[in-house]
């Protein structure tokens, strides 16, 4: 709504990206993957982290050859942004769901560090809408329509590891961790690069994130009980 309220900065959006990196990297580093740690074999951990990984690569080359294959019209980009962004919510969902498997508290940390990221991906996906001439009316229902992938997916992953082996559930959770890293650090921080150049600032933003979800996640889980 920000995006929607005024004209996007390129400066302000390479910014918010920095920051949503270094909350996704957070989450990995402070969450994900200690908990996993403490149950999972170092073979089982370097497997689910590399096939995360090799999902997100998979994704984004299918992505990547469509779009390719489109003209240029603003139909076509429309819809290439549109699958991108309902891909990187669809990992959150995945990530959200595989954390209320293993604890509800774990779950609710992830989702607040996930609301933190997705506020400036959120900001850069409408600035990329109007930059591409999308109308209002359509970037309001595209943007209302992202529900229904973090939600589809939280629901599923949760029901699909409820009842399984808590080896299992860990494995999940690196399996996400391996996905939102390779996102971070390979296509958000590209998008805040192209969209301004780095400075200073960029980098602060970025530390400033990490710092923002650490925080939270002690807030939370004091609160939570953890």
């Amino acid at each position: 709504m920000v995006a929607e309220a005024r004209e996007p900065s390129p400066r302000l959006l390479n910014w918010s990206l920095h920051a949503a990196s270094g909350i996704v990297v957070a989450i990995v580093a402070v969450e994900l993957m200690p908990n996993a740690l403490d149950d999972l074999a170092g073979w089982w951990v370097a497997l689910a982290f590399s096939l995360g990984g090799l999902a997100y690569v998979v994704v984004e080359t299918v992505v990547g050859r469509l779009q390719r294959k489109q003209d240029s019209g603003d139909r076509s980009r429309m819809w290439m942004i549109y699958a991108a962004v309902a891909v990187d919510l669809t990992s959150d969902g995945l990530m959200i769901g595989s954390g209320a498997a293993v604890s509800s508290s774990l779950a609710l940390i992830l989702a607040a560090g996930q609301v933190l990221a997705d506020a400036p991906e959120g900001y850069a996906t409408m600035a990329n809408f109007r930059a591409e001439g999308i109308s209002r009316p359509k970037r309001l229902l595209l943007s209302l329509s992202f529900f229904i992938y973090v939600v589809g997916s939280a629901v599923g992953s949760y029901f699909l590891l409820r009842d399984a082996p808590n080896e299992m559930k860990m494995a999940g959770l690196v399996f996400v961790a391996g996905l939102l890293t390779v996102a971070a650090v390979e296509d958000m921080l590209e998008e805040a690069h192209e969209a301004y150049d780095d400075s200073r600032r960029s980098v602060l933003a970025f530390i400033g994130g990490f710092a923002l979800f650490t925080l939270v996640s002690a807030g939370v889980g004091e609160v939570a009980g953890r």
